[in-house]
């Protein structure tokens, strides 16, 4: 078994080896564990508290599920004057909370303080005698567990795990001690990992909002830096190059909204392949698995899509735009869905659209003065729009200037999210390798850096089985 190695940036942390001895633990799951270490049934070593009220202090917290943070327990406070019309469980410091609802999101949470939460949370507290409230919100958040759990849920679209099934768990019982290290470490270590996730995200945030500006400058000012401006007369646009229109909709493309799916007119005679909204998001079109609607060829002119369409969203994230290039040799669009293609070959390039139409959305273009984005873009509204129409070449020069800035921007993007994902796993991997005894970090957190400031270095390595 090699180490991964996790610490000080160029240094490894020494110490965290298997243990020197192992005995079989009579759980398939579990495996072996240390020699030293006990298994115990955890309604042995936690009550399950079912305390309740309908009411609570002003200096209690109030924590339902949406509080608490996935894999991490990390937990953000309801606003002070939360209403809440049933009974809620009390809780106080040093209890375990599990959400016994979705446990595979792993909502589990140790609470600074007492308060009260919805009864989907089970609020365990530990037999301070042999089991600290630190390795049991560890051990119950790591992914083994966690699975097993789920695996005994009942109730297909609200799966709930019951206490008599996790109280009946046989869990690793390592001294405390033991149980204390285990906990510090992880607190530490995964502390820092959450720490460069979050940095990471900040990075992507950061990522997005350029792109976001790169393509708003170069659809409402063009590449020429010194070019003439001139009021475009749309809010979100601001000022325009002076030789560029800015007209409606309807004067430059032809729309059109899709086939209204109707089940009882199916005779499956006609049968196609239909988008749907949800199938059309920014830049990407799925073809898998799409359902099929009753087309007839007459209709192909109206209601089927061509190389170069631009599709758009109606409702839902309005605005969202995707071009079709063709990948099916023949496929149809519901309702849901705007299909713009230009009138005029030689006048417009739906690529040159498609970035449009993000700054507009970005811009809050379609805004009705009381949201961010109206429910329904219907055809009458859209085609009023108005949008910037530079000439053909311009638009073109324009489009493929953005494909390879945005490009660049993405695989950044890409990077940073492949690097979380694999500091996600890392973490659940470690988390378990030490709460079920396969890393012994007793010399390694004797050895922790300070956490003034260090960041995370991964260097994951692969574990001969």
């Amino acid at each position: 078994m090699q180490r991964e190695k996790i610490g000080r940036r160029g240094t490894t942390n020494a110490g965290r080896e298997p243990y020197p001895d192992y005995k079989p633990s009579g759980v398939e799951w579990l495996g072996d564990t240390p020699a030293h270490w006990g298994m115990r049934r955890l309604k042995l070593n936690a009550e399950n508290v079912v305390r309740q009220t309908r009411g609570r202090r002003h200096e209690e917290i109030y924590i339902a599920l949406e509080h608490v943070e996935s894999w991490t327990g990390k937990i953000r406070k309801a606003d002070s004057d939360v209403d809440f019309d049933s009974q809620v469980k009390q809780f106080r410091e040093g209890d375990v909370l599990f959400g016994k609802l979705r446990p595979y999101l792993a909502k589990v949470a140790r609470p600074a303080g007492s308060g009260v939460c919805v009864g989907e949370f089970l609020v365990l507290r530990p037999h301070a005698d042999n089991l600290l409230p630190g390795y049991l919100e560890q051990l119950l958040r790591s992914k083994p567990i966690i699975d097993v759990i789920d695996a005994s849920t009942f109730g297909a679209k609200m799966p709930r795990a019951d206490w008599r099934f996790i109280g009946n768990l046989a869990l690793p019982l390592p001294p405390l001690a033991e149980q204390a290290t285990i906990a510090h470490y992880l607190d530490n270590v995964t502390g820092r990992i959450r720490r460069c996730i979050a940095g990471r995200e900040r990075l992507v945030g950061l990522l997005e909002e350029k792109r976001r500006a790169v393509i708003h400058r170069a659809v409402t000012r063009g590449l020429d830096p010194n070019v003439r401006l001139k009021p475009s007369g749309v809010e979100w646009l601001g000022d325009v190059p002076a030789h560029w229109d800015v007209a409606a909709l309807k004067h430059r493309y032809s729309q059109c909204l899709g086939k209204m799916l109707d089940s009882k007119r199916i005779t499956g005679n006609y049968l196609i392949p239909y988008l749907r909204n949800t199938d059309v998001q920014w830049n990407r079109i799925n073809i898998e698995d799409l359902p099929e609607m009753d087309i007839p060829p007459n209709e192909y002119s109206r209601y089927t899509v061509q190389h170069g369409d631009l599709l758009v969203c109606e409702g839902g994230d309005v605005g969202r735009c995707a071009l079709w290039s063709g990948e099916l040799a023949v496929c149809g669009f519901q309702k849901a869905l705007h299909r713009l293609r230009p009138q005029n070959v030689g006048w417009d390039v739906p690529r040159f659209m498609y970035y449009v139409l993000h700054a507009a959305v970005n811009g809050n273009a379609f805004n009705d003065g009381h949201m961010s984005t109206i429910e329904h873009l219907t055809g009458d509204k859209f085609r009023t729009h108005r949008f910037p129409f530079p000439p053909f070449a311009e638009q073109a020069a324009i489009a493929a200037h953005l494909d390879k800035a945005t490009a660049a921007i993405d695989a950044a993007v890409a990077c940073a999210r492949r690097q979380i994902e694999l500091l996600r796993e890392y973490r659940a991997r470690l988390t378990a390798d030490v709460v079920t005894g396969k890393l012994d970090v007793r010399e390694a957190t004797a050895n922790l850096p300070d956490e003034s400031g260090e960041s995370v270095v991964l260097f994951p390595e692969k574990r001969s089985k």
